[in-house]
């Protein structure tokens, strides 16, 4: 076996359908059209053409002087290399005992670090962290409730989105799961590793979000706004400390972990932290409505109107492709062979992504008519003062 490919690496990659011994060290490019599956094109488009779109964005609102926003989307990337290269190579960490290998991508047109890593995965970290913290941002949550409770909000907005996706990429093969790693990899629901629905998906994204709220958005010595240095080490460090905040939030479902793990308890205390999630965005956006009329609203981004329902729209019509395998599917693998996800798991999430848009959209033209009222209130109870 060579040093990049050990005998679990092997079998997960082949049935991607690819050899991990025949990999580019650096960086490949391959044929767009010529993918494992029409959906990845399009999945590759929509996040990195996200990212971008995040950059730009958030350039502009430094620019403006409000360094938050790049902080974040540089943030993630400082995670994604403190994290990435364990989990594709734990041997080389001497992880391999303790972790094992846990999962492989498959091929996309561009590929990095032996073709583990593509691209679009690279972009998802900033477009979906500044997906989730734009959203919650501009419905004026950070603002009104704290950098905490916003944190919280982004945890759940980042989930909901997030598992759209993670529910259907083994359906399709954009990644397989080593099924064999009981340490990581179970407790799963459908498809999905538990523990990646709860430390990966939510805490990682809260977490790091609320380093960089109070690290990045607290002001410099002459009043201004953090830049240059002063926001680089800040962004280092939210980057450095997420992956640590993850192992602790691990702690309750990995005591029932060791040589003989109780899944059956591991699942349920990963299914009351994803309940305690979802009632806690609930409770959230609940009492923002609640809210809504008394706090003045966040003028609105052409990220947060545009991305966010482009992202679910795209997901929407890759899961309309993937539906009749999914139908047919047998004890939960496809004819292909590749196992489904949770559809009413999915489902949920949908909604949740629904309710979080409607939210935001439907408050934004309340707030706007009741702003527009009041004016007309004050110029109709003005005392005529004559020419």
């Amino acid at each position: 076996m060579s040093a990049t490919c050990e005998r679990a690496a092997e079998q997960v990659t082949r049935k991607l359908g690819f050899d991990c011994h025949d990999v580019s060290p650096v960086v490949s490019v391959h044929n767009p059209f010529d993918l494992a599956s029409w959906t990845m094109p399009v999945l590759e488009l929509v996040i990195i053409a996200g990212a971008v779109f995040a950059l730009v964005h958030a350039v502009r609102r430094f620019r403006g002087g409000d360094p938050i926003n790049l902080a974040l989307w540089f943030a993630p990337l400082v995670y994604l290399f403190v994290t990435e290269p364990p989990l594709y190579f734990p041997e080389w960490f001497g992880l391999d005992q303790q972790y094992g290998f846990i999962f492989a991508h498959n091929i996309f047109t561009v590929q990095f670090m032996w073709d583990r890593l593509p691209l679009y995965i690279i972009a998802i970290y900033p477009a979906l962290t500044q997906l989730a913290y734009e959203l919650v941002r501009v419905l004026g949550i950070f603002r009104h409730r704290g950098a905490l409770v916003g944190s919280v909000a982004v945890a759940f907005v980042c989930h909901v989105f997030y598992e759209i996706f993670d529910q259907l990429g083994p359906q399709l093969k954009w990644w397989a799961w080593n099924d064999a790693n009981t340490d990581v990899n179970h407790p799963a629901l459908a498809s999905v590793p538990m523990n990646s629905m709860v430390l990966f998906a939510s805490v990682s994204f809260g977490v790091m979000t609320y380093l960089v709220v109070r690290l990045a958005g607290s002001r410099a010595a002459d009043g201004g706004p953090r830049r240059g240095w002063s926001l680089t080490w800040r962004i280092v460090v939210a980057g450095v400390l997420t992956p640590p905040a993850m192992a602790v939030a691990g702690i309750p479902s990995g005591a029932f972990g060791g040589e003989t793990p109780n899944v059956t308890a591991q699942a349920w205390i990963l299914g009351i932290e994803l309940g305690l999630l979802w009632l806690a965005g609930a409770w959230v956006l609940i009492t923002h409505v609640r809210r809504r009329g008394t706090e003045e609203v966040e003028p609105m981004t052409p990220f947060a109107r545009i991305y966010p329902a482009a992202y679910v729209a795209v997901m929407a019509v890759l899961w309309a492709g993937a539906l009749p395998a999914f139908i047919d599917a047998t004890n939960g693998v496809t004819s292909d062979g590749t196992p489904i996800g949770s559809d009413l798991y999915t489902l949920a999430c949908f909604a949740g992504a629904a309710a979080v848009l409607t939210v935001l959209h439907t408050g934004r033209r309340r707030a706007e008519v009741l702003a527009s009222a009041q004016g007309r209130s004050v110029i109709e109870e003005a005392p005529d003062r004559g020419p």
